[in-house]
């Protein structure tokens, strides 16, 4: 599982690790990791041409640190000091030491602190007189082959400041960002303004939220952690995680020998309408293949969907006539009248988890306190969706997620999965998930009908609601890909069910 750790968390695990290193270890240390990223991203270090954008945190140490142990082995190192009576002494003095040269641009680094993301000391004012114009520095960085991003660390907040936004937009090489891009925040993943984009994060001792999160995490490129001995000093809780191939098959239900289909699990589906019949279809292909027992289907698309899937037990409703379940979803292409009030009312009723979406959330009364039913519920929203049941437009969902999906939690009393380029998934008191394998390629109609039945029969097979909410959205976004290989093409829903059954092979696997 990766977990990810506010700055806060991280900078308090630093000074611990700190009083217990001689000075400046810790950086060595970051700085030694960094290059030998480097390195293999460079593939041939010896002839290599090495540009570090240095601010003036530590970040900017570790850059610069790191620019000498790669001009030892015989790459050609520039730093641009965008803030030159500010820059790391140490680090520059190691530079200088080691073959690298120094040009200047002026100015600031980021909007907001310059604070680093490595709590190392060290620093000093830059020497001066060997300095080269400002003008070279533009050049410098073109000419590069990989650019190294120290510019500012964890604690910067705000978009790039204009002379570095100006360098920033001059690389034509890999661009690999220390701790993580320049510009974006490290604990929400929000973007105000222009941030570096990176081929490569490299960051240390923990990862952080926003580089999992978007939009940061679109700015974060491939993502390498760097142990450097902070594990013993963070808090077992992190903010954020993530969870990986092993940790959803060790989730996955496995019905036993004496399993039926009733002890493995019925998941009741409320969905789909005279005017949107495919939604109940496409719910009930997701529940069919989310290790349920059964799927009963209540609503009047019933013909549509026996004639698809004939293992379906069928009932024209209302819900709490229709027989036992083990969990309900409700809402896909349900309608907005009076008998789709009626069946969410139903449904809500009932003392079985239940998962909300689609219509079935334009129709649940804003701010209702969930907490007062007597099993979880499960809400699926989209950013429209969610900007609606906060009260706030699109766009502040949409930049700032994980505020969005913590207050939605907060407000009604329930797990939420908010959709999206990185989905998101909060239950009260406990760590927001971050789904990392979804694409855009799931930006397609009835997809989310899809999610909702293989959350709900995973529901149905006894699993939590976070962790069902989680397993669903990392099956989902794999069974997307599988169907999109090799090399990505457009894929309708019914194609991401049918992945299904090979994707939860394949993590078991």
């Amino acid at each position: 599982m990766r977990i990810a750790y506010s700055v806060e968390t991280v900078r308090a695990a630093e000074r611990e690790l700190m009083a217990r290193l001689p000075e400046g270890a810790l950086m060595q240390r970051a700085a030694a990791g960094l290059a030998a990223a480097c390195a293999d991203l460079l593939g041939r270090v010896y002839g290599s041409r090495v540009a570090l954008l240095v601010g003036s945190g530590d970040n900017g140490g570790d850059a610069l640190y790191a620019g000498a142990r790669l001009a030892r082995r015989g790459a050609g190192v520039t730093a641009v000091l965008l803030n030159p009576e500010r820059a790391h002494g140490g680090g520059l003095a190691a530079l200088r030491a080691a073959g690298g040269r120094v040009v200047t641009a002026g100015g600031g680094a980021a909007g907001g602190s310059a604070a680093s993301g490595d709590a190392a000391t060290g620093g000093g004012p830059a020497a001066g007189g060997n300095a080269a114009a400002d003008g070279r520095a533009e050049a410098a960085v073109a000419r590069a082959d990989l650019v190294i991003d120290g510019i500012v660390g964890i604690g910067g907040k705000g978009g790039l400041r204009p002379d570095a936004e100006r360098l920033v937009r001059a690389v034509r090489g890999i661009a690999v960002a220390v701790d993580l891009p320049s510009g974006v925040d490290a604990d929400t993943g929000e973007v105000r303004g222009s941030a570096v984009r990176a081929n490569a994060t490299i960051t240390f001792g923990a990862y952080k939220p926003g580089l999992l999160i978007d939009p940061a995490h679109t700015h974060a490129g491939a993502l390498r952690l760097i142990d450097i001995g902070l594990d013993a000093h963070l808090p077992a809780d992190p903010d954020v995680e993530a969870l990986q191939h092993e940790d959803v098959a060790a989730l996955l239900p496995r019905p036993t020998p004496e399993s039926d289909k009733y002890r493995r699990g019925v998941v009741g589906v409320v969905a789909g309408s005279a005017r949107y019949p495919g939604a109940a279809v496409l719910a009930v292909s997701g529940a069919l293949r989310g290790g349920a027992g059964a799927v009963r289907y209540v609503g009047p698309a019933a013909d549509d969907v026996i004639s698809r899937f004939p293992e379906t037990l069928v009932h024209t409703g209302p819900p709490a006539k229709a027989g036992r379940v083990q969990s309900w979803v409700v809402g896909p292409g349900l309608g907005d009248g009076a008998a789709a009030k009626h069946s969410l009312d139903d449904v809500l009723a009932s003392d079985v988890p239940v998962l909300v979406d689609a219509d079935g959330l334009h129709l649940l009364p804003t701010g209702s306190d969930l907490r007062k039913r007597e099993a979880a519920t499960v809400l699926t929203p989209h950013a429209g969706e969610a900007a609606a049941l906060l009260g706030v437009s699109r766009e502040e969902v949409e930049s700032g997620r994980l505020a969005a999906v913590r207050a939605l939690s907060e407000r009604y009393g329930a797990t939420v999965l908010l959709k999206g380029s990185t989905t998101l998934i909060a239950a009260e008191h406990q760590p927001v998930r971050v789904n990392p394998t979804g694409t855009g390629w799931l930006a397609t109609a009835g997809s989310g009908d899809v999610l909702s039945g293989l959350i709900g029969s995973l529901l149905a097979t006894g699993l939590p609601a976070r962790d069902a909410a989680s397993v669903g959205a990392y099956l989902h976004g794999l069974a997307a890909r599988r169907a999109t290989a090799p090399h990505g093409a457009p894929i309708a829903a019914y194609d991401v069910s049918t992945a299904l059954t090979d994707t939860w092979r394949d993590v078991l696997a």
